[in-house]
């Protein structure tokens, strides 16, 4: 399972996010009865302008959502053997949330003192 990367040139969701990832997030936060990543996929490569990602990428973008409990994934048998179908843990405000909580358990495990006059500083 992948951490979250942080790229401070970017803004939004994508300070975290890459453009796709972000639309595999949407497409699951819409679904009304969950979506397996061969929907997703289709999705994602739908919205994207001049450029394709792959469904390996993607399942394994939504394993790593699920396995840190942003996703929940229920596994079902159809067409074609197992497999995943995946709804929303947490909605846009709690992935939100999420993302803080990491960053800031990383920079206080790592810097406790300068991240909490940080903070402080920022109030």
């Amino acid at each position: 399972m992948k951490g979250i990367e942080y790229d401070t040139s970017k803004t939004g969701f994508n300070v975290v996010l890459k453009d796709w990832q972000l639309k595999a997030m949407e497409a699951v936060w819409t679904s009304t009865n969950g979506a397996n990543s061969r929907t997703v996929y289709a999705k994602v490569n739908q919205v994207l302008k001049g450029e394709t990602i792959s469904r390996a990428s993607v399942i394994n973008y939504l394993e790593d959502m699920r396995k840190m409990e942003v996703l929940s994934g229920e596994e079902v048998t159809g067409k074609g053997g197992h497999h995943w179908v995946y709804s929303p843990k947490l909605d846009e405000a709690g992935f939100k949330r999420f993302i803080i909580e990491k960053m800031l358990t990383c920079l206080m495990d790592s810097f406790p003192e300068e991240t909490r006059e940080a903070i402080k500083k920022l109030r």
